[in-house]
Order: C-alpha cells, then sequence, then structure tokens
C-alpha cells in the first residue's frame, strides 16, 4: 500500500471518528470536552488536506488502474466525492469560526449538518482509497485532471 495515500486516508477517519465523540459529549453537556475533540478533529482534516496537497503538486494524483468498464461509475463517485469533500470543508470552517466566536446558537443549527456531511465525506474517502489502492492495482501518477477525466 502507498504510504503517503494510506496516512492520508488514516487521518480522513480519525477526523470523523473523532466528529462522533464530539457529537457525543455536546449531547452529554459537556461542552469543554467536545470542544477540545472537535478541534483536535479539525486539525486531523487539516494534516490530511496537507498530505494531499502536498502529494498532489509534488507526486500527482494516481489514476483509477480498474477495468474500463468500471471507470465510468469510479469517475461519477470520485466527483461526487470531491463535491462533498469541498462542501464539507466550508461547511467545517464556517462551523469553526461560528464556535470560536462563540456564536453557539447558529453553530448548534450547522453543526449537525457539517457533521453528516463530514461523515459521508470520510466514507466517500475511504472508498475512493479502497478503489484506488486495494481493489485494483493503481493506475498511473499523474495530474489531477488527467487522473479524474483520464486525458
Amino acid at each position: 500500500m502507498p504510504l503517503l495515500p494510506t496516512i492520508s486516508t488514516f487521518f480522513i477517519i480519525v477526523s470523523a471518528v473523532l466528529v462522533a465523540i464530539g457529537w457525543v459529549l455536546i449531547v452529554k453537556g459537556k461542552a469543554s470536552a467536545h470542544k477540545k475533540v472537535m478541534l483536535a478533529a479539525a486539525i486531523s482534516a487539516l494534516i490530511f488536506f496537507i498530505i494531499y496537497v502536498s502529494r498532489t503538486v509534488f507526486i500527482g494524483n494516481t489514476s483509477f488502474g480498474g477495468p474500463d468498464e468500471v471507470k465510468t461509475y469510479f469517475t461519477i463517485f470520485l466527483v461526487f466525492h470531491i463535491i462533498l469533500a469541498t462542501t464539507g470543508a466550508v461547511f467545517g470552517i464556517v462551523t469553526l469560526i461560528l464556535a470560536l466566536k462563540r456564536n453557539i446558537k447558529k453553530h448548534q443549527k450547522i453543526g449537525p449538518v457539517t457533521s453528516i456531511i463530514w461523515f459521508f465525506t470520510a466514507i466517500t474517502g475511504v472508498m475512493v482509497y479502497i478503489f484506488l489502492y486495494v481493489m485494483y492495482d493503481p493506475g498511473q501518477t499523474t495530474s489531477m485532471i488527467k487522473a479524474i477525466f483520464g486525458f
């Protein structure tokens, strides 16, 4: 298994698990513990992002190496994941800013939505990893546009 994608996928899983723990903590009324865990979740997501962007810039992205009859479905799924991840990141930043500015009413409204988006982002991210590195032999490492669209 490739080192950097494995490490970055690990951090996104850790982030999602920490978000789940944070959710449980706030439901139990443990606001201080919730804040610490959610900041740790954000740091974990940031570590993922730094590894991902660094790899993309300096090494490239891995294209789908599986059979051609699966490639179209994978590409659609990957585009869905990218949209979900981008939406989740924006929601995450807004949710964190609201919390840090102590705008708790808005934070309480957007937080659960952000968490659900993040859970789906993590799940689909792990699935992309499985498709690229576990189920099939990895394709070529190439620029992001070539990896996604094949040209």
